[in-house]
């Protein structure tokens, strides 16, 4: 391939990830990135390394996942993003498509990525739900929830709630946390800086202990502030997370 001609593109991309076992690709298995750089190869016949703006756990969904590659492509990027979802798998899709410059990274470029987790409160379970939403039939005090949340905004260590994949740092900063509630559904959304392994889903599982009264609000503060991972008992399941949005600053020219 002639390097003079690659050109590095970004793009959107949501996926179902109950079939996968997480976004990065692995010895062995069904992953985001092994089904995009298969579709890749596929239209431009050449092995092509895909980045993503998130690590996504085994289960976990996405809807505004970022991604960048460099490739030879002599056509338009909507020929491109057409070429691509025409072999990409049915459970995932790219949504956006664009170029960017050669040093913007996925990853390390975000100025933040937020995520959501949604929770079906109600008696019945829900068959149309259970990919996407975690059922508890027991009832919630929404508003002990959301009060307990509150301590989580600013930067601190969430040691409490997940490990670093690299190194030791587990200092992040919170710019937002929101509840909303639409019965049967919440759902709770976190805008970070960066996330720990499971950071947000041992955070969902604490505030269901005080959503039903089994802890309060300054336990739950109590438990943060420890930095003690083994305190955490419940850890929501990896199928109500879905990850929404990646921002970059618009020098970056990030597919938004």
């Amino acid at each position: 391939m002639d390097s003079a001609n690659r050109q590095r593109f970004c793009a959107k991309v949501e996926y179902d990830g109950t079939d996968f076992l997480g976004f990065q690709v692995q010895a062995r298995g069904r992953t985001v990135q092994g089904e995009i750089e298969r579709a890749l190869k596929a239209i431009t016949g050449v092995e092509t390394r895909v980045i993503g703006a998130g690590r996504t756990d085994r289960g976990v969904h996405a809807q505004g996942q970022v991604i960048a590659f460099e490739a030879e492509w002599k056509h338009g990027l909507a020929d491109l993003q057409r070429a691509l979802n025409a072999v990409l798998a049915a459970d995932v899709v790219a949504v956006e498509m664009g170029l960017t410059a050669a040093g913007f990274h996925p990853r390390f470029s975000a100025r933040s990525r937020t995520y959501r987790y949604t929770l079906l409160n109600q008696g019945r379970r829900s068959p149309g739900a259970r990919r996407t939403a975690w059922h508890l039939s027991q009832p919630l005090e929404t508003s002990a929830m959301a009060q307990a949340s509150r301590c989580l905004i600013g930067t601190h260590d969430f040691a409490t709630f997940g490990r670093p994949l690299k190194g030791n740092n587990t200092v992040r900063t919170v710019f937002r946390v929101e509840w909303q509630q639409q019965r049967p559904w919440l759902t709770f959304d976190i805008e970070a800086n960066a996330f720990l392994n499971r950071m947000v889903r041992s955070i969902v599982g604490t505030l269901v202990l005080v959503g039903w009264g089994h802890k309060s609000a300054e336990e739950f503060e109590g438990l943060f502030q420890a930095r003690d991972r083994s305190l955490i008992r419940k850890i929501a399941p990896a199928h109500g997370l879905c990850l929404m949005r990646v921002d970059y600053a618009m020098r970056e020219g990030a597919v938004q």
